[in-house]
């Protein structure tokens, strides 16, 4: 597994670095945004580990870019900012992750390997149709209707994973482990409240209905007549 690192302290990126290859990873470390631009696009990553605050293009903004340019990769984001708004707006710009500092590096390495197994789950196909919908997991991109549907990655985590089963019923205890990667979460309603901002934003503005819930049972995602 091949790893970038974007950190601007060279003592907490060799850290890093050095406590991630002892794990088995592969890491290549850079120090600003521009050079995270040049390496994500020249390169072949399975995640990023990018530092929110960096001299130039930030971490935030250069994640950005690169999801606009259709990387697919997890991105784990790492920052000593810890406010909720900070960490919403870290998943919003296309983290699947964020973890704040200081951090103990087998936490690090806990989140990396959560959200590298988020992202194994992901079929190798480029498109799935389904009526006016289409997923090209590849660009992690759902389009209805021609338009693309901006989704923050818990949202995305819950589309792909219903996208993955269509047809099919997804269990309330699939969608746990799929959203957050644990087998509980400590919200009774978390679950009730992703699929409705989801359905927000990928069902109610369009004609076709397509996810479906079976109370107390689970979600569908399917083109009902």
């Amino acid at each position: 597994m091949r790893l970038l690192i974007v950190e601007d302290e060279p003592k907490i990126a060799r850290h890093l670095a050095a406590g991630l290859e002892e794990a088995g990873f592969e890491t290549v470390v850079c120090h600003t945004g521009e050079e995270a631009l040049q390496r994500a696009r020249q390169g072949t990553f399975d995640a990023l580990l990018v530092d929110v605050m960096l001299p130039g293009i930030s971490g935030l903004e250069a994640v950005r870019r690169l999801r606009h340019d259709g990387l697919g990769s997890p991105v784990l984001f790492l920052s000593a900012k810890d406010s909720t708004e900070d960490r919403i707006r870290g998943l919003n710009e296309g983290g699947d992750d964020y973890i704040v500092k200081p951090y103990a590096l087998p936490e690090v390495l806990a989140r990396v390997r959560a959200i590298l197994r988020r992202s194994a789950a992901v079929p190798a196909v480029s498109q799935v149709r389904i009526a006016d919908l289409v997923w090209e997991p590849g660009q992690r991109r759902i389009m209805r209707e021609g338009r693309r549907v901006d989704l923050t990655p818990k949202e995305y985590a819950l589309a792909s994973l219903l996208l993955q089963h269509p047809g099919e019923v997804v269990s309330r205890a699939q969608i746990v482990q799929a959203v957050w990667g644990m087998d509980v979460v400590t919200d009774g309603n978390a679950v009730d409240v992703q699929i409705r901002r989801l359905r927000r934003k990928l069902d109610e503005p369009f004609a076709a209905k397509l996810i479906h819930t079976l109370r107390g049972v689970g979600v569908v995602l399917e083109a009902k007549a």
